[in-house]
Order: C-alpha cells, then structure tokens, then sequence
C-alpha cells in the first residue's frame, strides 16, 4: 500500500540526536525546534519510528536521574574537592580543599514528600461534622470591655 500525504521528514540518525538532546534536558517542544517541525511531528515520530521514541525516553529518564541525584544530595549535604587560589608576594598560589555543603532543609522535604508520602505529607483535615458525627457546635461570645478613666496611664 502507498503511503498518503506528504513524504516524512524523519531520518534514522535523529534517534541519536533525540537522545543527545533530551539527556542535556531538552523538550518535545525542544526538540521540535532543534528538527524544525511542529511539535505534533515529535509526537507522530514517536508513535511511528519505534527507535526514536526509545531513543526521546531513555534521554529524558538519564536527565531525571541526574535531576534526583542533585536533589538528593541537597537534602543530604555534599563534600566536593576544589581549589582555593591565593596570591602572596606577587605568586599565586593553588591550595586543594574539601568544601562541604551542608543539607538543605526544603530539598529534605521534597524528598521525603514525594518518596515517603505516608509518612511525609501535609495534611490539612477539613472536619464538616461534630462530635460522634453530629452538627457543628458554634459558640458566639460577645465581650465587652469598660475602661475607666483613672485607669489610662496619663504618660502611656
């Protein structure tokens, strides 16, 4: 059977470039631009061309892995090597050191919210009912003060 429409645009060699791409954190919009087609183009890829849709997803899981790692050792806390450079009587000097960064108290929670959801949630409970199931009880209280004047402090 002869294929209908317009010939497609698709090359085999896109795969790799689709995986390079999504890897570094590209979109399908992304990707769209870099192949200069309309981002229903990348849908149509992916669902035709079994390659390119392996290649799009295996990209995009080694970009969310390396986005986890990086959260994750956030909310741990992280040593890294560096160098401190220094200049003394007119010669620069290198000097390693281990710089340390401490855990970061909101990648913590993110963390733990979303891999530990039973135990790491925020819960707001909304009760529409009273005690035992029955109506809510609402107390109005009025309060009335008396303020006498030998009471005002004169230098308050």
């Amino acid at each position: 059977m002869a294929e209908r429409g317009r010939p497609t645009d698709y090359r085999p060699e896109f795969a790799e470039q689709a995986s390079k791409l999504c890897a570094l954190g590209a979109t399908d919009y992304e990707l769209a631009d870099f192949f200069g087609v309309d981002t229903r183009t990348i849908y149509r890829w992916k669902n035709v061309h079994a390659d390119f849709c392996q290649a799009v997803t295996c990209g995009k899981e080694s970009a969310d892995e390396r986005v986890e790692r990086a959260l994750f050792n956030r909310a741990v806390g992280y040593t890294f090597e560096s160098e401190k450079v220094f200049q003394h009587q007119g010669e620069i000097i290198r000097a390693p050191v281990d710089e340390h960064v401490p855990p970061d108290p909101s990648a913590a929670k993110l963390w733990l919210t979303n891999r530990r959801p039973d135990r790491w949630r925020d819960k707001v409970v909304n009760e529409h009912t009273g005690a035992d199931g029955g109506a809510i009880e609402t107390v109005t209280r009025i309060e009335r003060v008396i303020v006498r004047p030998n009471a005002i402090d004169p230098n308050g």
